[in-house]
């Protein structure tokens, strides 16, 4: 099975894929056992299991490895017997090397790929400089254009909220970067002293009645806004009609409130992953 890990400054997601109809089993388990059934999206791009922790950019090597076999161990699965592949996307430079590090002396005979310069993605960058562009960044355009085609637009709400645009012929053109809501909630907390933490849930009104629904008005209606801003200005520049994926940990939170997304994948980047290891290690054919 395939390990694939994308590592942001904030979370870092874990997913482990089937590559061959051997290790597909009956469904996707969510951690903590719960299944889901074979209906769902997931199961059929051959995710079987997905984990989101914090990004911890001292952890060592070794402290990778432990961590790793602990997942897998909890859900019944030994990581010796169970990795067949590593593909990996980092944007914490700290956090590459470690894991590097980790892939090199503990799984030494699997193969890993780590999203960067050399690999071989399929996809054209269109930037002045392609080796500026983020390696999750590069996974979320394979993994929207694999899954819909071109032109599409991915939203991904994370620390940052990045956009990212791909053709339709599949080449990477470039996009936007704002900061995300976390940063900006934060900024306000810090530099507003009147001002608190609050539940981010929908408030009853867009306007607020309270400084709490003030505050989640402004952020799910605002950055709700900010994204179809931003969409409607990059379909304009295509001269086309794109289909908007919507991904990241704050995808489910924003994306209904946003007029211009047409799917989220929360395991977007992941997908792109399995899609770059298949691209550069010869697998057995997954099952459709």
């Amino acid at each position: 099975m395939l390990l694939a890990i994308d590592v942001g400054n904030t979370e870092s997601v874990i997913g482990l894929y089937a590559l061959s109809d051997a290790e597909s089993g009956p469904a996707v388990r969510e951690p903590g056992g719960v299944g889901i059934g074979m209906e769902s999206e997931p199961s059929r791009r051959g995710l079987r299991y997905h984990w989101r922790l914090s990004s911890v950019p001292d952890r060592t090597p070794d402290e990778h490895a432990m961590l790793l076999t602990q997942l897998l161990d909890l859900e019944g699965l030994d990581i010796t017997t169970t990795l067949s592949g590593i593909s990996i996307c980092s944007s914490v430079p700290s956090m590459t090397t470690g894991l590097r590090q980790m892939a090199g002396r503990w799984f030494s005979k699997v193969p890993c790929v780590v999203v960067g310069p050399g690999v071989r993605s399929g996809m054209a960058i269109l930037y002045e400089d392609p080796r500026e562009v983020g390696p999750d960044r590069i996974a979320n355009a394979i993994g929207a254009y694999h899954l819909y085609g071109g032109p599409s637009l991915v939203v991904d709400m994370g620390t940052a909220t990045t956009f990212e645009a791909i053709s339709a012929a599949g080449e990477y053109l470039g996009g936007a970067i704002t900061p995300g809501v976390s940063i900006s909630l934060e900024a306000l907390f810090q530099h507003a002293a009147a001002l608190r933490r609050v539940e981010l849930v929908e408030p009853r009104s867009v306007i607020g009645r309270s400084t709490a629904e003030s505050i989640q008005s402004g952020v799910i209606y605002g950055f709700a806004a900010q994204v179809d801003g931003l969409c409607q200005r990059i379909k304009g520049e295509l001269g086309a009609e794109a289909t908007v994926v919507a991904t990241g940990g704050l995808s489910e939170l924003i994306a209904p409130y946003c007029e211009t997304v047409d799917h989220v994948e929360p395991w977007l980047t992941l997908e792109g992953l399995r899609v770059v290891f298949e691209r550069n290690v010869t697998v057995p054919k997954a099952r459709a």
